[in-house]
């Protein structure tokens, strides 16, 4: 009976995200771990910081994030478990913008999005620059734009 990579891995977008269980957990954990009183975006640049570090290498990376942001099925499964990973975050970031006006929902999603959409951001930008730079600046610089 001859093995193929296929018996271990229902599908090619589970080679590359198979770690995604991982980070989940990293996510939710970093955030778990933050101060009380420590700002939501301070909180949330933690946890990606905190998930980018799992990486082996920055050429583990880079080799990572080119797959994901040129393969369109794996890209379309990353952004389903990115989906999925802002709604596991939503209870822990709703309770640090917890306020009397009933909006916290609603801008608790609004902060994470943008989180998740500047660290697209930045690591499409990091591949087209062939892994130059670092990361973490290139998602602060995105965040410093959409804050404005």
């Amino acid at each position: 009976m001859q093995r193929t990579l296929f018996r271990y891995f229902g599908a090619k977008e589970d080679l590359l995200g198979g770690g995604q269980e991982r980070f989940g957990q990293v996510l939710t954990d970093t955030i778990s771990a933050q101060p009380a009183e420590a700002d939501v975006w301070e909180v949330l640049r933690a946890a990606i910081a905190a998930v980018l570090a799992l990486h082996e290498s920055s050429e583990q990376a880079l080799k990572r994030f080119r797959l994901l942001h040129k393969t369109a099925s794996l890209r379309a499964g990353w952004l389903e478990k990115r989906l999925r990973f802002q709604d596991e975050l939503l209870p822990l970031v709703k309770a640090r913008m917890d306020t009397a006006d009933g909006a916290a929902g609603l801008r608790a999603r609004a902060v994470i999005a943008t989180a998740f959409a500047c660290l697209d951001a930045a690591t499409m930008v990091w591949v087209d620059n062939d892994g130059e730079g670092d990361v973490m600046d290139l998602y602060d610089a995105g965040l410093a734009a959409v804050r404005g």
